[in-house]
């Protein structure tokens, strides 16, 4: 049986992030795999294209056209790296080949990001760090109430894999869980709810939703409104979901607080950003998915999937274009 041709679109800093030598072995054994750091369409990239049965692709790979298959397309697999896939292959590939991704392993570790944000804010960590660093000498007779986790109603606004992963982690710290997702079926242990109920009634609210045109700046104004004083709102999902002209109104009020693994319009942020100055504010540069661990996990699931290919089974991840609408 003739070794399907596998090109891997991985830049020469992240091939090694995503495929480990035994990963890279794994590959050698059943296929015939070469790579290519090529970051955009061009000529010598569609030759390539049209040398592959199965294309791999990374965050640092080129959007995948149907132009850049030509008209009789050779490739009939592409695994991605990673869960998000809409700004990876344009949507009309789905209909021509299977496209497989890694959400699972990005999921866990963003859920483990929401966490520690959860627990950094309402165990009032930045407070006391910067107290400690300014000198400040506290007595056991300077207490506050309002920092448990237990007992607070928390908030997921989007239950996909990232919201199903932060339930599982936060249920054991005892408190209530509220969900509102369109899409979402009640589990045991959570109450389905309309958004704006969840805004009004959790004092903690974690985004984890997908950013479509209908979710775009699902919290604007009004919305962001019916938090209540001393609300931690907490985002690791996608920038674009917060209206941030309306977010940096609340803040300057000082009355929520905030914790931003992702921004929108400007991602990174500019270093005179007033997101940076404010003092309720919680900022990381869209790590939550970072780290070498996940990305090996990644890159080994893909590995996977090739390897299913090449063996003539079916994938385990496929994304289909019915699911586009839902995903991130």
């Amino acid at each position: 049986m003739t070794r399907p041709s596998v090109l891997v679109l991985a830049s020469d800093v992240l091939f090694p992030h995503f495929f480990s030598e035994q990963d890279q072995k794994r590959l050698a054994e059943v296929t015939e795999w070469t790579r290519s750091s090529i970051r955009e369409d061009s000529p010598e990239l569609r030759e390539q294209i049209a040398k592959a049965d199965v294309l791999m692709t990374t965050w640092h790979s080129p959007f995948l056209t149907t132009e850049m298959f030509g008209p009789r397309p050779r490739v009939k697999l592409i695994a991605h790296c990673g869960g998000e896939v809409k700004s990876r292959v344009a949507e009309a590939m789905f209909d021509h080949l299977i496209v497989t991704n890694a959400a699972d392993p990005m999921a866990r570790v963003v859920a483990e990001m929401a966490l520690a944000f959860v627990l950094t804010l309402v165990r009032r960590v930045p407070e006391y760090s910067a107290e400690m660093r300014s000198g400040v000498s506290r007595s056991n007779e300077q207490v506050s109430e309002g920092e448990m986790l237990s007992g607070r109603k928390v908030g997921i606004v989007g239950f996909g894999r990232i919201g199903r992963a932060v339930a599982r982690m936060i249920k054991p710290f005892g408190v209530e869980l509220l969900v509102s997702d369109p899409y979402a079926q009640a589990e045991n242990g959570m109450v389905l709810v309309e958004l704006d109920q969840l805004l009004r009634t959790c004092s903690v609210v974690i985004v984890s939703a997908a950013l479509t045109p209908e979710t775009r700046h699902l919290f604007d104004a009004r919305r962001l409104s019916l938090l209540a004083d001393g609300t931690y709102l907490i985002n690791v999902a996608r920038g674009g979901l917060i209206d941030m002209e309306a977010l940096l109104a609340e803040l300057r009020t000082g009355r929520i607080t905030a914790a931003l693994d992702v921004t929108d319009p400007l991602e990174p942020l500019p270093s005179d950003h007033e997101l940076r100055r404010l003092t309720n504010v919680i900022l990381t540069p869209h790590i939550a998915a970072g780290g070498i661990e996940v990305r090996r996990e990644m890159g080994a699931i893909a590995v996977d999937e090739v390897i299913r290919f090449a063996n003539g089974e079916p994938p385990r991840n496929r994304v289909t274009r019915e699911m586009l609408a839902t995903m991130t």
